[in-house]
């Protein structure tokens, strides 16, 4: 048996905890711009089932998240569409940092700083299990996608593009 690894809480791990959602760690080596790509290969699970955690803004500045398969760009005019608003873009790594309170790269759902509207790919919920960010750099945590809707109340939208 290997010995498991211990991580430290971050808000997103306070967050599931409190909220009694059962998840497995999984810390890896992070690369500055590796992104699921290097998280998929390092966990041995698909791509497609590791969830990027992108935070995005509307025409007003008001902030969201999407959540996609890390295999997949996001559809911004599928996404407004769906919202529905005028226009939706990421925001710039500040931005997004100081709504998340995560530094890009280890942005959480979970626990984030600011309540904002939170949009799932559809097709992420049909997965058996899905690994998201656990609130740093490095760390994702597995669940299962019905938590998104049940705990986090997101919104079901069909935005994927292929990368």
């Amino acid at each position: 048996m290997a010995k498991k690894e211990h991580v430290s809480e971050t808000p997103a791990t306070q967050f599931l905890r409190k909220h009694g959602v059962v998840f497995s760690e999984h810390p890896y080596e992070y690369e500055e711009h590796g992104g699921t790509a290097v998280s998929s290969r390092a966990l041995g699970v698909p791509e497609h089932d590791v969830v990027k955690t992108l935070v995005m803004q509307d025409e007003s500045a008001r902030p969201l998240i999407v959540l996609m398969h890390g295999d997949c760009k996001v559809s911004t005019k599928n996404l407004a569409r769906a919202i529905p608003c005028k226009s939706v873009e990421p925001c710039k790594p500040d931005v997004a940092q100081r709504h998340s309170g995560y530094m890009v790269g280890g942005t959480s759902p979970f626990g984030t700083r600011k309540a904002m509207p939170i949009f799932v790919e559809e097709s992420i919920l049909a997965l058996d299990r899905i690994y998201i960010n656990g609130g740093r750099r490095g760390y994702l945590v597995g669940i299962a996608p019905g938590v998104l809707v049940e705990v986090l109340k997101a919104r079901a939208v069909q935005c994927a593009l292929a990368e």
